[in-house]
């Protein structure tokens, strides 16, 4: 059983349209014995958005505030969209203040990622790729493997990852970890949210995406040369992307065997990561070390923000 935690929820993106899931996800937590704060913050609704572009960057910069104590885990309640627009408004200066090397543990993924990325570039805090709220939390069937690999990303100094999925190409190679939903990070190529990751291991994935959209976003991170600057590329889960009779036979594989020949740095595949049941908890940020052959791989992960 995990140690009672206090788990302060953040809405940045989309709102909950399920009364049904949240109340389980709540019931849940607290049934284990967390204590849950920023229930509100799951409850507001403005257009498509969990509030105002105001109120969602508020949720955040309220962890910069020194009076307040700090809760052991920031918790994302969904993704969806809208994190990108309250970027500009984050105080970066006062949150890499109070939060730089505290135990706590800012978790999410999916569009989630914009707010991991921008605050690793403008104020190097490490956060964790991470389930969330409505869609793990909430679960009808809630993931033991997804909870166990949470709970002991969260409060070990160190993760291992372990997959028996076998790799075309071998790896051994230490470097920053970093990544999330290859939509969003995609879409931060230029801006000055986009960590300057040099020698980096970058991981990936995204949901419902065809695999020619994946190749073409992809694509668009070799082409501004971000994966030239990295020592692997990580494929994690990309579900739901409906096959086309035009296809004629291109499909995921085929798509990682021509980013493999395109891009100049190992491709692995088969990390249990993104819009899945049973997904683990991945350090963004953190220092990290892949081996990979054909048995499979292993990712260890360093360095990163730990709770106890």
């Amino acid at each position: 059983m995990t140690a009672s935690r206090t788990i302060e929820l953040i809405a940045p993106s989309g709102y909950p349209h399920d009364p049904e899931v949240l109340h389980r996800a709540l019931h849940r937590l607290r049934a284990q014995g967390h204590r849950v704060d920023g229930e509100e913050a799951a409850k507001r609704r403005y257009q498509r958005f969990a509030g105002t572009d105001g109120e969602r960057a508020a949720d955040l910069n309220r962890l910069a505030d020194p009076s307040r104590e700090l809760p052991d885990v920031v918790l994302a309640v969904r993704g969806g969209y809208g994190a990108v627009r309250i970027l500009h408004g984050l105080d970066y200066e006062g949150l890499q203040r109070r939060l730089a090397d505290q135990p706590i543990a800012l978790v999410g993924h999916s569009d989630f990622t914009a707010i991991q990325l921008a605050l690793l570039a403008r104020a190097g805090l490490k956060t964790f790729g991470g389930p969330m709220l409505m869609s793990d939390f909430g679960a009808e069937q809630l993931s033991e493997f997804t909870m166990r690999h949470f709970w002991s990303a969260l409060t070990q100094p160190t993760i291992t990852v372990v997959s028996d999925t076998p790799q075309a190409q071998s790896v051994d190679v230490t470097g920053t970890l970093w990544g999330g939903n290859l939509a969003v990070v995609a879409s931060l190529v230029g801006t000055p949210y986009m960590p300057p990751v040099q020698g980096g291991i970058l991981f990936v994935e995204d949901v419902n995406e065809q695999p020619f959209r994946i190749e073409r976003m992809i694509y668009q991170l070799h082409l501004a040369g971000i994966l030239a600057q990295q020592k692997a590329l990580v494929l994690g889960d990309f579900s739901g992307g409906k096959p086309y009779d035009y296809d004629n036979g291109y499909d995921l594989h085929a798509m990682v065997e021509q980013v493999r020949s395109l891009i100049g740095i190992p491709v692995v595949t088969g990390l249990q990561f993104g819009h899945v049941h049973n997904m683990v908890t991945l350090p963004v940020g953190a220092d990290a070390h892949l081996v990979a052959n054909a048995h499979g791989f292993r990712l260890t992960a360093s360095g990163y923000p730990s709770i106890g």
